[in-house]
């Protein structure tokens, strides 16, 4: 039972209103003072409790008990069918005749206002390699590049609709490339100027480097279907290393949703997560903050442990 947030009285306190007047003889005006009620409420449960007994002393519902106007069910019913086709709250007004207002309120109280919600949710799919270096997670991240200190380092709004200036060469994007173990969520990540096969290349024989540095030989490595990934190139180079390509289906990110999961963390809390003056000093932080990340910031899916926890050689500085 829900009590409404400004009630006086609860069922154990008119109880004791009503046991006051009936039993002990307490007048009504003193039971209702003792009570901080009126007299009319005071008479209203005494009433509701001799004619009823103890279920008249729980709240009663405020809703009418009869609604002449109300959409009758087997309209809610057809309005939720036809929701289920995907037609907008729009369409579905227009070909019953109904108010927009009305349909929209119809679908929001059955939880069919959104479109997300027409589908059931997808149940989880989790998975986790059983030895470090097994599976290999790689992706792309576009971040834009910082030409110079924004409002939130300056504190001036002055001229933010006007279109910076571009100098010739100057490319206005910068590209995180991520490379993340599946087992231990051990990640090596760069700031490299483009996602092109040759620059992708290089961060993978790096990334194996890396890992190799570190006890982690790699097996297998998970893509999306980039042109980076997909090329004569990164065929070569996996080839070279010993690794199997795995590549994620098409419109499914996911399938590399560690990598997607690693990304997130990445930006709330390096690319997003402090004030950078430019593009160089955030780089700078990048290696700094995967060392926070590796060795030392809990991770949830580890049982609040750091991913380097999961590898036995590793000392515990990322460089």
């Amino acid at each position: 039972m829900k009590l409404h947030a400004n009630a006086r009285t609860c069922p154990n306190s008119r109880r004791l209103l009503v046991d006051r007047i009936d039993r002990e003889g307490w007048s009504v005006t003193a039971a209702a003072e003792a009570a901080g009620v009126t007299e009319r409420t005071a008479y209203r449960w005494l009433r509701r409790f001799r004619e009823e007994g103890q279920t008249a002393l729980l709240d009663r519902s405020s809703a009418p008990r009869r609604t002449p106007h109300a959409v009758p069910p087997e309209r809610i019913a057809l309005i939720a069918a036809l929701r289920r086709l995907h037609m907008t709250a729009a369409q579905i007004a227009e070909g019953l005749g109904m108010a927009l207002s009305t349909v929209s309120r119809i679908l929001r109280r059955i939880g069919l206002g959104k479109r997300s919600r027409l589908s059931p949710p997808e149940p989880p799919n989790r998975y986790e390699r059983r030895r470090p270096g097994e599976l290999v997670h790689v992706d792309v991240k576009k971040l834009g590049r910082i030409t110079r200190p924004g409002h939130r380092v300056t504190g001036e709004r002055q001229g933010r609709g006007r279109a910076r200036p571009v100098r010739l060469g100057q490319r206005s994007w910068e590209y995180v490339h991520v490379c993340v173990d599946d087992c231990s969520r051990l990640a090596y990540a760069e700031v490299l100027s483009d996602e092109r096969a040759i620059t992708a290349v290089g961060f993978l024989r790096r990334a194996a480097e890396w890992f190799r540095a570190r006890g982690v030989s790699l097996e297998r490595v998970m893509t999306d279907n980039g042109s980076a990934y997909v090329s004569h190139a990164h065929r070569m180079a996996c080839s070279q290393l010993g690794l199997r390509h795995l590549r994620t289906r098409a419109y499914r990110p996911q399938t590399n949703g560690k990598a997607e999961r690693f990304i997130q963390t990445l930006q709330n809390d390096w690319a997003y997560g402090r004030l950078y003056s430019s593009s160089s000093e955030r780089t700078a932080a990048l290696e700094p903050w995967l060392s926070h990340y590796n060795f030392t910031r809990p991770h949830g899916s580890l049982g609040h442990k750091p991913p380097g926890s999961r590898l036995t050689n590793v000392g515990g500085n990322y460089t």
